[in-house]
Parts: structure tokens; C-alpha cells; sequence
């Protein structure tokens, strides 16, 4: 099934000369939201790329900047993060389409064009961090909504918290003595 992009990611390569060349993209919630992932839910990101063409290979420069809109993990709001980073692929032709290093593809000889789509989408989405919450403010409160985390912290006033070494679950106690 092949999605259709709102943004053309295609670099056709046949007919260039060797030589370094740029591409700009700017990449929205209309290309993310046809990867389908649940944890980017608005997106502008600008990508600039370099391609420096040789006879046999292509090295591709990415370097990428701009802010995502995800769902905070503690309040379930909106946040929005800051992405950035550079990242290399390097492209070669051949028979063999597998490489064992994900930084290189390998084309078929006829290939005259390729779609960065995949991998700027997927520069982004490793750059999202594993937890995202709202950040504290200056004097250390959560900016999170304060709705939610007036919940959140009535659930945890009927658990107790170990704060010491003395407050250890008893079940765990044995294993203290094992050495």
C-alpha cells in the first residue's frame, strides 16, 4: 500500500552531476499523521539536506530542527518539545538490496530517484524523548494541569511511600540477608 505524501521527499538523483547539492523540507502534522504514530500528535519540523553525489555513491547530510506536540505522560495534556539533530546515509548501488549497517541502503543499479520520507519521519521520532512531561517551574512546581494532578496525588495518598531504608515492604526483608 503506498501512502500518499503531502510533502514530496522524492530526490530524483539521475541526470546530477557529481557535486553537493541542497534540499529544504518542511515537514508538518499533515506528513506525520500519515505514519499513523499516536505519540506525535502535531508537528513542524524543518530539514535541511545535503547531498554530495559521487559515481557509485551518495552521502546524504540531514540536519533537522523544530518542535513536536505530544501528550504529556503525567497529565495527559498537550506539551510541546523541541527536536533537533543530524543525522548520515550513505546510499550505494548494487545487487544485494540488504545492507547489515542501518545506515546504508543499497539501490538497484536502474534506481534513478529516492524518497527520504522514511527516515527523515523516522530521525524524528527517535528524537522524542522515552517520558515526556511538562517541565517545572522556577521554584520546582509541575506546570502540569492542576486538575489532573489533584488526582493523581489523592491516589497516592492511600499507598505509602518508602522514604528511608525502614520503610522497606516486609516481603523484601528476607532478601536483605542474602549475600
Amino acid at each position: 500500500m503506498q501512502m500518499e505524501q503531502t510533502v514530496d521527499t522524492t530526490i530524483q538523483f539521475s541526470g546530477l552531476k557529481s557535486g553537493v547539492y541542497h534540499y529544504d523540507f518542511t515537514l508538518d502534522n499533515s506528513f506525520f499523521s500519515e505514519y499513523k504514530n499516536e505519540k506525535i500528535l502535531d508537528a513542524n519540523i524543518v530539514f535541511d539536506v545535503k547531498l554530495e553525489k559521487k559515481e557509485r555513491l551518495m552521502m546524504f547530510y540531514f540536519a533537522y530542527s523544530g518542535e513536536v506536540t505530544t501528550m504529556c505522560d503525567r497529565c495527559l495534556g498537550e506539551i510541546k518539545l523541541p527536536v533537533e539533530g543530524e543525522e548520515t546515509l550513505c546510499v550505494k548501488f548494487g545487487d544485494n538490496e540488504q545492507s547489515d549497517d542501518e545506515d546504508v541502503v543499497i539501490l538497484p543499479e536502474n534506481e534513478y530517484k529516492i524518497d527520504l520520507a522514511q527516515w527523515m519521519y523516522e530521525y524524528v521520532a527517535v528524537s522524542i524523548p522515552m517520558q515526556c512531561v511538562h517541565p517545572d517551574d522556577a521554584e520546582g512546581n509541575s506546570t502540569c494541569d492542576p486538575e489532573i494532578t489533584k488526582y493523581i496525588s489523592e491516589e497516592n495518598d492511600g499507598e505509602p511511600t518508602p522514604t528511608n531504608e525502614d520503610d522497606i515492604d516486609p516481603r523484601w526483608e528476607a532478601l536483605k540477608n542474602l549475600k
